[in-house]
C-alpha cells in the first residue's frame, strides 16, 4: 500500500523537468521533499533499499514516457497553447482525498476549541435557572409476608387498634390482626427537586406515596382494583449553610417540613418519618481555631443540633403538642477511613399525655388522644360518655426521652467494611405518681388489656445491637452487604406512633432477630432480603415473623 502511494508522488516530482522556470523552485523542494521522505523510510526499515531504488527508476521511466508524449502533442498542436504539468486522475483524487482529510480535521479542532470556549453542553451553558435545580427520586417494589405465630390468641379478644378506635370514636371491630397471615404486594415511589436559591440558601420538596395518616410508612399495597394511587408531600423545606472564611460549615438551619436531623437508629425514629418544624446544627472543628486549617480536620468535629417540632395544633387550647430536642455528638474520620460517631440525644415532649374529661363535658378533653398510633404505648379511657365508655383513648406516661447512639465503622478491609451499631434509649418521662393521680379510677389499658394494677410496673428501656458486613451503601454493580441485629423495645421506652413500622409490624413491646443482606444488580439498582422476628415482651402473647424481598431503583 505504502508503494501505490508513493509512486503518484515520486511521478509528480520528476514531472517537475517539463515546468516553467518559475515553478521549478516550488517543484524541486517537491522533489527533494519526497526523496528524503523515501530516504527516512528505508532509514526507519520501512523500505528495503533495493525497493525504494527500484520504485524511483520506476518513477523515472513513467515520468520519462510522460514528458516525451507531451512533447510529441505540443511539436504538433498550436503552440500558443498554455503548459501546465500534467498530474494524472488517480493522483488528483490521492490529493483530494487527503485535503478533505487535513480539512475535516481543522474543522474538527476548530469545533470543538470553540465548544470549549463556549462551555457547549455543560452547566454554565445553561439557563441560569435550569442549573439551579437537582431532580432526584427512587422507586422500591416489596414482595412482604406477615407471619403470625400459631400460639397468638385469635382476632378480636386480645389487641385494640387504639388508632382506628380514635378515628371511629368507638370500638366497632378495631382489633389487630393476630393470627391471619398476609402475602403483599407493595410499592414506594419517592420524587425530590432541590433547588438553590443563593449560594447559601436551599429549598428542597418530594413527594412520595403513602398515607396522609401514616407519618412513618411511604408503602402502597397493590391490589386496588386498578385505581390510582394517592401522591403526598413528603418533604418541604429551606436549608442556610452558613461557612466561616476557611469554608467549614459551622452552621445549618433547616425550617419546614425536614428530614431527621438526628444521629440515630430505627430505635426511636422509622428512617421514613420527617418532621414538621425547625432544627439547627453547629459544628465545631476539633483542631481549633488557632490552628491551620486542613481537610484532615473537618473529619474531627463536635456537633450540636437543636430542634422545635409540633405535633398538633389544637385550636381550643392552649395545650398544643410539641416536641423539644436536642443532640450533642462528635464524627471522627480516622486515616484509614475509618469512622466513629457518637450521639447524646434528649428528646422532650410536651402536652401529649392523655386527659380524663369529666361526666359533664364528656368528651372536653378528646384533642389529647394521640393523632397517631401503632401499638404497644400504655392508654386509657379518656372520654367519659356513659354511652359510649371506650369512645378516646389517650397515652398514660409523658414521654421524655434520653438516647445514646454509637456507631463504629472499621474500614480496615476496605471496600469491605465492618459496622457496629448499638442504641439506648430511656423514657424518664415515665412518672407512676403522676399516672396514678390522671387516672382518678379510670380504667388502664395496657396493648389493649384491661389493667387495673400498679402503674409503678415500669417498662421504659429500649437497646438495639447490629453488626453490618460488606459495602457501606449498595449502590454500584456486584457491591454487597448483610447485617445482623437484636432489638428490645419495652413497652413505654419510646413512642410507638414514630418507631419503626417494619420490626413488629410496628411499635413497641417487643423484641427479636433481625437479619438480612443486599446485593447491587446494576449501578443504583439493588435486590435486598430481611427477615424480622419478633414476640411481644409483656402481656399476652404476639409473635410476628415479616419476610422482605425489595427491588429498588435510585436515580
Amino acid at each position: 500500500m505504502i508503494f501505490k502511494r508513493l509512486l503518484p508522488l515520486v511521478i509528480t516530482v520528476l514531472l517537475s523537468t517539463s515546468v516553467v522556470a518559475d515553478e521549478k523552485e516550488e517543484l524541486l523542494k517537491l522533489k527533494n521533499t519526497t526523496l528524503n521522505l523515501i530516504e527516512a523510510l528505508v532509514t526507519e526499515g520501512i523500505l528495503s533499499r533495493e525497493r525504494a531504488n527500484a520504485l524511483i527508476a520506476e518513477a523515472e521511466r513513467s515520468a520519462a514516457d510522460e514528458v516525451k508524449q507531451q512533447e510529441h502533442k505540443e511539436a504538433e498542436g498550436d503552440r500558443n497553447v498554455v503548459r501546465v504539468p500534467y498530474v494524472p486522475e488517480f493522483v488528483r483524487q490521492e490529493i483530494k482525498d487527503e485535503v478533505k482529510a487535513e480539512l475535516r480535521q481543522e474543522v474538527v479542532e476548530d469545533v470543538m476549541s470553540q465548544a470549549k470556549n463556549e462551555r457547549w453542553g455543560v452547566p454554565d451553558a445553561l439557563p441560569d435557572w435550569i442549573r439551579r435545580f437537582k431532580f432526584s427520586g427512587d422507586i422500591r417494589l416489596r414482595t412482604e409476608a406477615d407471619i403470625y405465630d400459631s400460639g397468638n390468641p385469635d382476632f378480636g379478644t386480645a389487641f385494640v387498634n387504639y388508632n382506628q378506635v380514635n378515628d371511629n370514636g368507638g370500638f366497632s371491630g378495631s382489633f389487630l390482626n393476630t393470627d391471619k397471615n398476609r402475602y403483599r404486594q407493595r410499592m414506594r415511589v419517592r420524587l425530590g427537586v432541590k433547588a438553590r436559591v443563593s449560594n447559601d440558601l436551599a429549598a428542597a420538596i418530594r413527594l412520595a406515596s403513602g398515607s396522609f395518616r401514616n407519618p412513618v410508612s411511604t408503602n402502597d399495597t397493590l391490589g386496588n382494583d386498578f385505581s390510582s394511587y394517592k401522591v403526598v408531600l413528603d418533604r418541604a423545606y429551606l436549608k442556610y449553610v452558613d461557612s466561616n472564611t476557611d469554608g467549614y460549615p459551622w452552621m445549618t438551619l433547616t425550617g419546614g417540613r425536614i428530614p431527621n436531623p438526628w444521629f440515630s437508629t430505627n430505635l426511636v425514629w422509622d428512617k421514613d418519618l420527617n418532621f414538621d418544624g425547625a432544627a439547627a446544627t453547629f459544628k465545631y472543628n476539633m483542631a481549633g481555631s488557632d490552628s491551620l486549617f486542613t481537610l484532615d480536620d473537618r473529619d474531627r468535629t463536635l456537633f450540636l443540633t437543636v430542634g422545635a417540632f409540633s405535633l398538633d395544633e389544637v385550636e381550643l387550647s392552649s395545650r398544643d403538642k410539641w416536641l423539644f430536642a436536642g443532640q450533642i455528638g462528635t464524627d471522627i474520620k480516622f486515616d484509614n477511613q475509618s469512622r466513629l460517631r457518637l450521639g447524646l440525644a434528649y428528646y422532650d415532649y410536651n402536652n401529649i399525655t392523655g386527659k380524663l374529661s369529666s361526666l359533664s363535658q364528656p368528651n372536653r378533653f378528646d384533642f389529647t388522644a394521640p393523632g397517631f398510633a401503632q401499638k404497644g404505648n400504655s392508654m386509657f379511657v379518656i372520654s367519659n360518655n356513659p354511652a359510649n365508655p371506650f369512645e378516646r383513648f389517650g397515652l398514660v406516661s409523658n414521654y421524655d426521652l434520653i438516647n445514646l447512639t454509637a456507631e463504629y465503622d472499621l474500614a480496615r478491609f476496605s471496600p469491605i467494611h465492618v459496622i457496629l451499631t448499638g442504641d439506648y434509649v430511656k423514657n424518664i418521662g415515665y412518672d407512676a405518681g403522676d399516672i396514678r393521680n390522671r387516672l382518678d379510677g379510670a380504667g388502664m389499658f395496657v396493648n389493649s388489656t384491661f389493667f387495673t394494677g400498679d402503674p409503678g410496673d415500669q417498662e421504659t428501656v429500649g437497646y438495639m445491637a447490629k453488626l453490618t458486613l460488606g459495602w457501606p451503601d449498595v449502590r454500584l454493580r456486584r457491591s454487597w452487604q448483610m447485617f445482623m441485629a437484636y432489638k428490645h423495645l419495652e413497652r413505654d421506652a419510646v413512642l410507638d406512633a414514630f418507631t419503626d413500622s417494619d420490626f413488629h409490624l410496628g411499635g413497641t413491646n417487643a423484641e427479636g432477630w433481625i437479619i438480612g443482606g443486599s446485593y447491587g444488580l446494576m449501578d443504583d439498582t439493588y435486590l435486598k432480603v430481611r427477615y424480622l422476628s419478633a414476640d411481644e415482651i409483656v402481656g399476652p402473647p404476639l409473635g410476628i415473623d415479616v419476610v422482605q424481598i425489595d427491588l429498588g431503583a435510585r436515580f
